[in-house]
């Protein structure tokens, strides 16, 4: 009975979310590819909204100047050389007023064009930077565009940015670039609507908005994106005619998706779960190419801090005190997903092992409760001399199974306290393109970071960085978290250009993130990539540099 039914089931899900296995690349001479994600994009603006989603489908057409590569080292990509202080290339030197910066010079690749053949120049740099440093633009990642005061174009392929501070990772180039001859109308039309008229998003498929290995050529919202070889492309000729990047946000239908052949691979950076992947496995691992990636994905709960309830540091720490981590890690994970403690992992060089930690402790999560006031029980539920119940929203990205279990096991292990979790989802587009981005979560929005390796984040914990109106929602500080100590810290170890001396100021930043813990750390992810076994090239990296990034390095075995 099992078995009938999990067929029937899975071809339902076929018929409902998939297409034939006709569409799948081996019954097409291996030249089509079809991947699996979870998530479809708010916008395909890469400098509005922090979605992984667009961060992998934008890294198949287009090439950052500089990011770290699978060994987790800094390498040029849109640039010719990276700068450094012995070559010449950054020079210190000091700002209008009189303090110490750095200017920092970059090439463009003399061969990079846009889509359609207009060459990327310095005029694309500048462009993206004054739109980036406007407030109301809503671009995301505020303070590079703010770090830099000043652009001097050499030529059209040399430029050199003027910091306003000698910072360690000055040798990291902060943005993408956006085409000035496609959005420069857009964005002079109006800064604040800009967002919203982007090229990006009015004329997505415009092929003068990409010059990597593949050009968007097609998309349907919610559905799926359509990426084909872009003719101006300077690299090594891509190997598939067509690529087709699915959106499925049910995992469970990911997975049946596959099974049918509607798809040929998931997506590790954006597909199944973890412990989907592990039963996966057992059933059908002798079909595919499993990789399980650990890396710089932090799995958290960021709490809004506004939230009067959540204002209580006490509370904060009976919520951490109150959910069984290490549970969730073994029974979901089989424990490939190690608990964090802060948003530091332990493969990153700048980990303190030290750090404070917070073990599974009932009774000491209550004893916290009971003095933060919320001391009368009313149908199993806190209530505080006021009246008020100790209730809290809880949200996440709908479909996505894991997400949705953890909520559940955490609800449970919760109203043993006595706390209410109302557990609200919604689609990945609406979560993170409204909710987050403009901070309408109440209670705790569940969701990961990745980062790159020693990456300083300013951006989600400086208090210049809290989304509002008045900012058009650019910052990423969701929680509202405002520390006078953590700003100046965060400031410091961009300054410390010894790497003795920044690994104290590390320190001391966990150390503060740990005792303060504006989110709720849970765990590092693992990514299962699911790959087909004729598919090679794809080489995760444990960082933000998605797969993608390497995509016309990706073949067919012989």
């Amino acid at each position: 009975m099992k078995k009938i039914f999990l067929s029937a089931f899975i071809g339902l899900l076929i018929t409902v979310f998939g297409q034939a296995s006709t569409t799948g690349a081996q019954t097409l001479g291996k030249d089509q590819l079809v991947i699996g994600i979870t998530q479809f994009p708010s916008t395909f603006h890469p400098n509005i909204d922090s979605m992984l989603a667009k961060t992998y489908i934008l890294g198949a057409t287009r090439r950052p100047f500089t990011t770290f590569d699978a060994d987790w080292k800094l390498i040029c990509m849109l640039c010719t050389k990276l700068p450094s202080i012995e070559n010449g290339l950054a020079v210190p030197e000091k700002t209008p007023d009189g303090k110490q910066g750095i200017a920092v010079t970059f090439d463009i690749r003399p061969d990079a064009k846009w889509g359609d053949g207009v060459p990327v120049t310095a005029k694309d740099v500048v462009f993206t930077w004054e739109v980036g440093k406007h407030p109301q633009s809503g671009v995301s990642g505020l303070e590079f565009y703010r770090r830099v005061y000043k652009i001097t174009v050499i030529n059209d392929n040399k430029f050199t940015l003027h910091y306003d501070k000698l910072r360690f990772d000055y040798d990291s180039f902060g943005f993408e670039l956006v085409p000035a001859h496609l959005d420069e109308a857009a964005f002079k039309a109006g800064a604040r609507d800009y967002k919203n008229r982007t090229t990006f998003d009015t004329d997505t498929t415009n092929p003068g908005l990409y010059f990597g290995p593949y050009r968007v050529t097609d998309l349907k919202p919610g559905s799926h994106v359509v990426l084909e070889p872009n003719a101006t492309w300077w690299g090594k000729k891509p190997h598939f005619k067509r690529i087709v990047i699915r959106v499925i946000e049910n995992t469970a239908a990911l997975e049946a998706n596959l099974l049918s052949g509607a798809i040929d691979m998931v997506a590790g950076e954006l597909g199944i779960t973890v412990d989907q992947a592990i039963a996966f496995e057992k059933r059908h691992g002798k079909k595919y190419n499993m990789i399980y990636k650990s890396g710089l994905i932090y799995e958290h709960i960021d709490l809004n801090l506004d939230n009067p309830i959540l204002k209580d540091r006490r509370v904060r720490e009976a919520l951490v005190r109150g959910a069984d981590r290490d549970q969730i890690s073994e029974q979901l994970f089989a424990g490939r997903q190690k608990v964090a403690h802060t948003n530091i992992n332990p493969l990153d060089w700048i980990h303190d092992a030290t750090v404070r930690k917070y073990s599974y402790d009932p009774k000491k999560a209550a004893a916290l409760l009971d003095a933060a006031g919320w001391t009368v029980k009313r149908r199993g539920i806190r209530h505080n001399a006021k009246g008020e119940k100790l209730s809290l929203e809880l949200m996440t990205t709908a479909g996505n199974r894991t997400r949705e279990l953890v909520e559940q096991v955490l609800q449970s292990q919760w109203k043993q306290l006595g706390i209410e979790i109302r557990i609200r989802n919604q689609p990945a587009r609406v979560f993170f393109g409204e909710t987050v981005t403009k901070r309408l979560f109440t209670g705790g929005a569940m969701f990961a970071w990745i980062s790159s390796p020693e990456s300083v984040p300013r951006s989600t914990l400086h208090s210049q960085h809290i989304p509002s109106e008045k900012n058009n929602w650019g910052g990423q500080n969701y929680t509202g978290f405002n520390n006078a100590e953590m700003d100046t810290l965060l400031e410091a170890i961009e300054l410390e250009l010894d790497r003795d001396k920044r690994l104290a100021l590390w320190k001391r930043y966990q150390e503060i993130y740990a005792t303060e813990l504006p989110v709720i750390p849970l765990y590092f992810r693992a990514e299962p990539y699911i790959l087909p076994k004729w598919l090679t090239g794809i080489r995760p990296t444990g960082h933000q540099g998605v797969t993608t990034l390497w995509i016309e390095e990706w073949g067919v075995a012989p």
